[in-house]
């Protein structure tokens, strides 16, 4: 005869029982047949007080049970029990008010904790909407669109102007232009080449070209990245709740004191006061409570967490996984500088480029666009715009043909053209050429920039906490190399796949509680694969949203670190109402096995502790230490009003480089003249912006951050600008009667030219870090 415990039996009521409206139901019932039982004892009817108490502690003690038995089924034994064991001693010895008091403490516990895990779960929705469902193969001069299984290895697809590509092939004929971020988080368009290679999910950013399938669908990337997702899913551990962790001692010791008490004194109604003040109210309501509170106060920050073990989870967390593009930087290319060639402006170059770009879609074109106009220039309307993929804008432009885009250069090319190229490649910035009339005219460089707020970010995980910061990129090794180490990280991984990202995850979760940060389809099997996986969901895709356990609903990554104080805050909290809720339950437990606490004044003792331990616990909803200093509603407006004049005094850092560089190449009348304009600028633009910054905006911050010298190192940047300035004007004061620097003015000019332009876009740059991340 087969004796094993048929567990099944217990699997289907316990999800019944664990079902959306079961918990409140059940807090409702005990909570009216306490309340029935105490108007009917104080009306002086006894028996009806003790049938509506015992009927209260039957109505817990049945789903108690049977939730008992599921948890023992997975192979653990929860707080549970110790409930259900003083539920059955107080029927046994007719404790009928002890039992509906803990049948009470039960149902609430549930449900709060039943609160914190009703969030959407788990699933890969977007990433499968991403996915294409057909495709179009052509055969000969026949183009048929055909279900996507149909495709297979050989077949010539064609993928038109915004289409997802359905396989993975090689490009025939046409160069394609392509937007990879889908699966690198890579915000620069690519191109590939005839022959070139061409992975599924990546979208079609240009015209309509053919590909050669060299998989089917189900060997080729995008499904394989889907099927990451499902696998690191389903490798994630489940949650042990905090409660069931501490109760794997609290359990058998409680067991041990009610047998100990029962066995010395004889009496079964002492092992059931033992058990009744031993029931484990402060973890069943402590905990959750602690845990509830703390997604309360991250939801007002912007920060969703999907369910209470997410947030207990995040807050023993020691290392942090972060993609760069879109988290660590804005993932919107920006432009770097603009270059114009002898005798042009930068800010009519930047003004001819956006003018040509206002019509294009392209990435770069917009931030052109937006950088013009950030700076107050008036763009003219083009005409005759034609745009080929890949190479660029042509038009004409106030009678001028233009062109912005792609040049190949070489050694034909002017010294200053080579320097821009140069550079592009120091700086790991693309570059948008301007052609006028078939002549180079200038160049913008463009990059994705550091989000103002990481820096500050970073510092703070590392004060909560964190204590290994890991970059996972798919980015190329130089510009990821450059991020880590302005923010100081401990390590960097470029040049990864979907799938080498999850590998890196898993290695990193061997060794500690792991978060991964990212925004792209790209990154979702390493959210999955984490044990806590992090969306930026302002600007991120869906799929990495829905396979996140936390998303931040705005667009800022210093979300995060709230998230994390709240998280580290929260799960402290529910430990020590936990841990001193069982200390004071010991003592009672002391008591009564003395004889001393009968079981109903155990319970009701009992309910002064819950009633301290919640108290406790409540406190995760306050603020504590405040994360941010709080600005007067004036501070922020100077800090929005400066940190706009930053993107206008941006043609000032491009003339002083501009002057040094004409001076390194030819130090003449003219270079002297760009100086002159140099100067004009400084004394117009810049130094009244310093020192409006000096007078106004550091005092009121100063204020806020908590004295003078929190702000006097940028004073001291200050007075250095202002000191190269005025070394700048003794220069040209110094210089010779026929328009152009004396040679012995030269390298010291260079010097403070090059030497200005860095100070101000590092000065330029700790502000926005520092200060200007301060406002929302």
């Amino acid at each position: 005869m087969d004796r094993r415990i048929p567990w099944e039996l217990f699997r289907r009521p316990a999800t019944l029982l664990s079902g959306r409206r079961f918990e409140p139901l059940l807090l409702a019932a005990t909570a009216g047949a306490l309340t029935a039982g105490g108007i009917a004892w104080l009306a002086g009817a006894p028996d009806i007080a003790d049938l509506c108490w015992g009927l209260g502690t039957v109505i817990a003690v049945v789903p108690a049970v049977i939730w008992v038995l599921a948890a023992l089924q997975r192979g653990h034994a929860g707080v549970d029990l110790i409930a259900v064991l003083a539920l059955g001693g107080t029927l046994a010895v007719r404790e009928y008010l002890a039992g509906a008091l803990i049948a009470l403490m039960l149902a609430s516990g549930r449900t709060l904790e039943a609160a914190a895990q009703r969030r959407a779960s788990h699933d890969l929705r977007a990433l499968l909407e991403h996915a294409p469902r057909s495709a179009r193969v052509r055969t000969l001069d026949v183009v048929r669109e055909v279900s996507l299984a149909e495709v297979a290895v050989g077949d010539l697809v064609v993928v038109g102007p915004g289409e997802v590509v359905p396989v993975d092939g090689r490009v025939v004929g046409a160069t394609a232009v392509l937007d990879e971020s889908v699966l690198t988080g890579e915000t620069q368009q690519v191109e590939r080449a005839d022959g070139e290679r061409v992975r599924s999910g990546v979208v079609n950013a240009g015209g309509a070209f053919e590909l050669r399938a060299t998989a089917t669908e189900q060997d080729s990337t995008y499904a394989e990245i889907v099927r990451l997702a499902q696998q690191a899913g389903a490798e994630s551990a489940p949650v042990v709740r905090l409660a069931d962790r501490y109760a794997a001692w609290f359990l058998p010791l409680s067991v041990a004191v009610a047998g100990l008490a029962w066995w010395v004194s004889g009496s079964a109604v002492r092992a059931v006061a033992v058990l009744v003040v031993a029931t484990p109210c402060p973890l069943l309501l402590a905990a959750p409570v602690a845990i509830v509170s703390g997604l309360s106060r991250a939801s007002r920050y912007g920060v969703v967490v999907r369910d209470g073990g997410a947030l207990e989870n995040l807050g023993r967390a020691h290392t942090l996984l972060l993609d760069k593009t879109g988290t660590l930087t804005s993932g919107r290319p920006r432009v770097l500088d603009v270059v114009a060639a002898p005798g042009r402006e930068p800010s009519e170059v930047l003004r001819l480029a956006a003018s040509l770009d206002q019509l294009s879609p392209h990435v770069l074109a917009h931030a052109l666009v937006d950088a013009a106009q950030a700076r107050g220039l008036e763009l003219s309307m083009p005409v005759d715009v034609t745009e080929e993929p890949g190479l660029g804008a042509t038009g004409t432009v106030e009678g001028h043909h233009l062109a912005v885009g792609r040049h190949g250069v070489g050694a034909g090319d002017p010294t200053w053209a080579r320097a821009v190229d140069n550079r592009a490649v120091l700086d790991g910035a693309a570059v948008a050429w301007l052609t006028a009339d078939g002549r180079l005219a200038g160049a913008v460089l463009l990059r994705d920039p550091l989000r103002p707020d990481a820096p500050r970010t970073l510092r703070r995980l590392r004060a909560a906490g964190i204590r290994r910061l890991v970059m996972l990129t798919g980015d190329r090794t130089e510009p990821a190399r450059e991020v880590a180490m302005v923010l100081g990280l401990d390590a960097v991984h470029a040049h990864l796949t979907p799938a080498d990202k999850g590998a890196a995850v898993r290695a990193e979760r061997a060794r500690a509680v792991t978060v991964m940060v990212g925004d792209g389809v790209n990154d979702a099997p390493a959210l999955a694969a984490a044990d806590i996986g992090v969306a930026m969901g302002a600007r991120g895709s869906s799929a990495s949203a829905q396979a996140a356990d936390i998303v931040l609903t705005t667009d800022r990554v210093e979300r995060l670190a709230d998230a994390v104080t709240i998280a580290v805050r929260a799960r402290r909290i529910a430990v020590q109402s936990a841990l001193g809720g069982m200390l004071m339950s010991l003592a009672a437990m002391a008591v009564a096995a003395l004889g001393m606490l009968p079981p109903a004044p155990g319970a009701l003792l009992q309910e002064g502790i819950d009633v301290a331990v919640i108290l406790n616990a409540l406190r995760a909803l306050r603020v504590g230490r405040k994360s941010r200093p709080a600005l007067e509603p004036t501070t922020e407006a100077l800090i929005h009003r400066f940190a706009a004049e930053h993107d206008d005094l941006q043609e000032v850092l491009e003339a002083v480089r501009g002057a040094a560089d004409q001076l390194s190449n030819t130090p003449g009348p003219a270079a002297l003249a760009s100086v002159r304009e140099v100067h004009r600028l400084l004394t117009e633009q810049l130094l009244p912006h310093e020192y409006a910054e000096e007078h106004q905006l550091y005092p009121a911050l100063a204020s806020s951050l908590g004295g003078p010298e929190t702000t006097a190192t940028m004073s001291r940047a200050h007075a250095e600008i202002e000191r190269l300035a005025g070394r700048i004007a003794t220069h040209l004061a110094l210089s010779g009667t026929d328009g152009a620097p004396r040679p012995e003015q030269l390298d010291d000019l260079r010097a403070c030219l090059y030497g200005l332009h860095s100070v101000l876009r590092l000065h330029f740059t700790q502000e926005e870090e520092n200060y200007f991340s301060l406002a929302p």
